[in-house]
């Protein structure tokens, strides 16, 4: 009522004012206006009754102003909420508008690391009083038995998807509060950007590892691609190596044979078949997910070299998977796929070819990806409690091969270096179906 009376009496007093600028009165009451609660009915003042030969700089500091109360409006009846994206439509809609999404917080992928892995969904989102929805983070609980109890984003990386300082501030708090109702000992999520430093006290992100971009430009031919690289393609299309996407179930399970030969070899512990098959039956018929095939052709026979996994979100196709046969690597089947990826990319209108992360140290693979004209981005891992660079190796993601040791939290190199080099010759000897074995088992046990 106190406020109403004033903009009555403001109202009188503007029609007799003499002055060039809005009159005090006016100016109060808009300043008041800002503190009100959305759910609080009240009057809002026609501006153009109480506005007389303002200058035009004076009219839009005065309009900013007024938006920026309107947003702190906006802001006051934000909250959060749990909800399944799987039968929400209001989060892809909200992957859709903004430009920061990425796969890993698609619906489909969520899906497939929960009926994966048995993950338990912890979905957040901050809703406004007219049920939009402003942001969205990705949330699982696991207990592994080398991890621990974990809240974490998805892998290899998620956000809080937001545009908005307070409501990405707002997931962050809510996901630490869900982390301590669940007993976890952590949260953690990872991200290619550092912006949410200090958005919550104790959240700051620390250098985990480095992935590879390269800019893609309307026709692959304006590569500018090492020299080496243009004989290896070359190579291949000379050996009659010939590129196919994968069509059925059964390429796909020919492929997971050459993805267990290259963990084998690289001494990795691999994921688990339904992993990709849950991926291929979810993400594959909506265009997330292209598995690529190359076959050498000769006398009319095709034989499997190597076949790369790829996701696709947006104006970005990410590499990430192989496998691929040691001995036929003389054929360089690997960069045809990558090249036949790029052209892919580019007729497509993509404007973003990521070639996947590298471990620190690996420097040959790092100097292979830089051939290609990809630049290093580093992503950053953001825990509560904080944790240092030099633990972050003790909690690994599940979703990337390299991201798989055979050693434990905590020893040293030299003494992780010693048990690599008893385990490397014993892991590589055995037999593929004991591999895919172990595979299941890290899965069933909850290792990670």
């Amino acid at each position: 009522m106190l406020l109403e009376k004033e903009e009555k009496f403001c109202k009188g007093k503007c029609k007799r004012a003499s002055s060039m600028e809005m009159c005090a009165e006016t100016q109060r009451s808009r300043y008041l206006r800002s503190f009100i609660p959305a759910h609080v009915h009240w009057y809002r003042i026609s501006v153009e009754r109480c506005w007389f030969g303002i200058s035009p700089e004076r009219k839009s500091i005065l309009m900013t102003i007024d938006q920026r109360s309107d947003e702190v409006v906006r802001n006051s009846s934000l909250h959060i909420i749990e909800l399944d994206p799987q039968t929400d439509p209001r989060w892809e809609t909200l992957m859709d508008q903004l430009s920061t999404s990425v796969i890993y917080q698609h619906p489909a992928w969520l899906a497939v690391l929960a009926e994966a892995y048995g993950y338990k969904p912890l979905h957040l989102a901050c809703e406004d009083a007219s049920g939009t929805l402003r942001g969205a983070l990705p949330l699982f609980y696991r207990r592994g038995l080398r991890t621990g109890r974990l809240c974490f984003s998805t892998t290899p990386e998620a956000a809080p998807l937001a545009d908005d300082e307070q409501v990405q501030m707002m997931l962050i708090q809510a996901a630490i509060e869900r982390s301590r109702k669940e007993q976890a000992t952590r949260f953690q999520f990872l991200t290619r950007s550092t912006i949410f430093d200090q958005r919550v006290d104790g959240v700051v992100g620390v250098p985990d590892e480095e992935t590879y971009e390269l800019a893609l430009p309307e026709q692959p031919d304006q590569l500018r691609l090492d020299a080496t690289i243009r004989r290896a393609i070359k190579k291949a299309t000379r050996s009659g190596v010939q590129i196919r996407p994968a069509e059925t179930m059964r390429d796909l399970r020919a492929w997971y044979t050459l993805y267990l030969q290259t963990t084998r070899r690289l001494v990795i512990l691999p994921q688990p078949y339904r992993v990709f098959e849950l991926a291929w039956q979810r993400l594959q018929p909506q265009g997330g997910l292209q598995l690529l095939l190359a076959e050498q052709v000769e006398a009319g026979h095709r034989r499997l070299l190597a076949g790369f996994l790829f996701l696709q979100w947006k104006q970005t196709m990410t590499y990430l998977m192989a496998g691929w046969r040691w001995e036929d690597q003389a054929l360089r089947p690997n960069d045809l796929l990558h090249w036949h990826a790029i052209q892919n990319a580019c007729e497509k209108g993509l404007r973003c070819y990521d070639f996947g992360t590298v471990n620190t140290g690996n420097q040959g693979l790092a100097q292979y990806k830089t051939k290609w004209g990809a630049q290093a981005k580093m992503i950053y891992k953001y825990s509560y409690p904080l944790v240092s660079r030099g633990e972050t190796n003790a909690i690994r993601r599940v979703s990337h091969p390299s991201s798989a040791s055979t050693s434990a939290p905590g020893q040293s190199r030299s003494s992780q270096s010693r048990i690599r080099q008893l385990v490397t010759p014993l892991w590589q000897r055995f037999p593929l179906k004991a591999i895919e074995l172990a595979a299941d088992w890290r899965r069933a046990i909850h290792y990670y």
